[in-house]
């Protein structure tokens, strides 16, 4: 538990640097922007819908309510919404087992729990949720994707589990297939779609720096497709975009009473919004503007994903790939966002024939290069190299149980070994927090351990301490701190020092000092 004394009279908080409003002031920054993340947004939108195993048109309906409906309303301005690579797997599972139609109820039940999460007030616990366990469940859906897409590559569909498709990766290779002409043909489009994706992105001219590689690579594939003349398996999109939306029955609904659709909706609302929170945690550390309402982000995102529900589309959640180009291309309103979601709906209503010119290989060679860098073995040397071994552990079986099982069992398995590091802290478990407002600094007061079950109330502690302000904290009596705990503060530091606001720490000893003493 955590004991916050407060103190009595308090500055008023300084505005944070930064707007999170649209306006004409802003109007040709987020403009350009919103065309970058609309051309990264499409080729991703419809390579995850066809990795998900449903038609490409979902993929879109979901963008567009992404940019349009939850980047209006969302807690994060800078954050783009939409379908996510870290959802694929688990959605390509349900419809193969529930069919295509149990979606809506499952997303209908989803967005209702992110919607309430964020009405209770929750989305600080999922700040909480161990980095190891995110990190270990990304590069587990980023194994799973890899080896699924390698199968499109060759114009054939993924097989019903990761280990699986890993077994027959090999097979594939080496041309075992019953149509190896055509076979050639697709992995030859694929191959240079890669390699188009990845030289721009290492080459590409100053100037040109926002057009996105995905694009880039998707245009390659298609126009060698086209000039080859090849029969490969395409794209395929309605002629009307709102002809692809399908609202769950009355039947379907009634699929609630199911315990497998129940335990659906509530596993993709945590993991949705675990992904949404660790996505907009990240963009946070890409500008110095607004900060993430986490608690508004969680019930934008059940806004969308309950529309994303009546509408029979792909969940969705915060994305890191569209939103760091929205920052990147230098957005400064919650406009661009929601740009990106018109031009989306204006493309696919104006011209659905481009789209049916892309190969399919094409759109799994650009989720094969997102599985790739799903798999950060970056982060996991961080992890050993600040808070040694047990992390690593945490991560590294998180990612083989998502992979062999599912990925609410390899979540469930990462946080089950998170509890591993409150044993040696098990008779003091408590944290006292005391704040004290003294003149232009704020002085706070750690007292007990500092673990991921206190890290909730610290954060919104830490967090409330006004913009600009010099911060004293007084670290004699915190005992210790876990790496989920740690890799909050230094991610606290590291804003406020990016500030100009001093910070200064007293007494600290162990973990807590080295942390103290980070500037990387």
């Amino acid at each position: 538990m955590v004991s916050v004394t407060h103190p009595t009279t308090q500055a008023a908080a300084v505005a944070r640097p930064g707007v999170s409003v649209p306006s004409l002031r802003f109007l040709g920054r987020d403009l350009t922007a919103s065309i970058v993340v609309f051309l990264v947004a499409m080729p991703l939108c419809m390579g995850i819908a066809i990795a998900s195993g449903v038609p490409a048109e979902k993929g879109l309906i979901t963008g567009i309510i992404g940019g349009i409906v939850v980047g209006a309303i969302a807690g994060s301005p800078l954050q783009v919404s939409g379908p996510a690579a870290g959802l694929a797997v688990i959605v390509y599972e349900l419809v193969r087992d529930q069919g295509i139609g149990a979606l809506g109820p499952i997303l209908i039940l989803a967005g209702l729990v992110q919607f309430a999460a964020g009405v209770f007030r929750l989305g600080g616990w999922f700040k909480a949720i161990s980095p190891a366990v995110v990190h270990g469940m990304l590069a587990g859906i980023g194994v799973l994707i890899v080896v699924g897409q390698f199968h499109v590559l060759f114009d054939h569909r993924p097989l019903p589990s990761g280990l699986q498709n890993l077994a027959a990766a090999p097979g594939r290779l080496f041309g075992l297939s019953s149509n190896l002409r055509a076979t050639e043909f697709a992995f030859a489009i694929g191959v240079a779609t890669i390699l188009a994706m990845l030289g721009w992105e290492k080459f590409r001219p100053k100037a040109m720096r926002l057009l996105p590689g995905a694009l880039v690579g998707v245009v390659v594939g298609t126009l060698l497709s086209l000039t080859l003349g090849v029969e490969v398996a395409r794209v395929q999109v309605p002629d009307s975009i709102f002809g692809a939306i399908a609202p769950p029955s009355t039947s379907a609904l009634a699929t609630w009473l199911n315990p497998s659709i129940l335990a659906a909706g509530v596993a993709i609302a945590f993991i949705a919004s675990a992904e949404t929170l660790l996505s907009a945690a990240a963009v946070d550390k890409m500008h110095d503007g607004v900060r993430t309402d986490y608690n508004k982000e969680l019930r934008a995102q059940g806004v969308g994903n309950l529309l994303c529900g009546l509408a029979g589309a792909l969940p969705m959640t915060g994305v890191i790939v569209r939103s760091s180009a929205n920052v990147q291309a230098q957005a400064a309103t919650r406009l661009s966002s929601m740009l990106h979601g018109v031009w989306i709906l204006g493309f696919v209503a104006a011209l659905p024939f481009v789209l049916t010119a892309i190969p399919m290989a094409a759109l799994g060679a650009i989720l094969v290069v997102t599985g790739v860098r799903l798999v950060s073995v970056k982060h996991a040397t961080h992890l050993f190299r600040d808070y040694g071994v047990l992390p690593v552990l945490i991560w590294a079986a998180t990612l083989a149980t998502v992979v062999a099982t599912d990925l609410l069992t390899g979540v469930l398995v990462g946080i089950g070994l998170t509890m591993l590091e409150l044993v040696p802290h098990l008779r003091r478990l408590r944290l006292k927090v005391f704040e004290a407002s003294d003149g232009d600094s704020h002085a706070i007061t750690l007292d007990g351990t500092a673990t991921f079950v206190t890290l909730p109330k610290l954060s919104e502690t830490l967090d409330r301490v006004p913009a600009g302000t010099d911060v004293r904290i007084d670290a004699s009596r915190l005992d210790a701190v876990d790496h989920t705990s740690a890799e909050m503060l230094r991610d606290w530091f590291q804003r406020r020092r990016a500030t100009g606001a001093k910070v200064e720490i007293t007494g600290a000893r162990g973990r807590i000092a080295t942390l103290a003493d980070h500037r990387h």
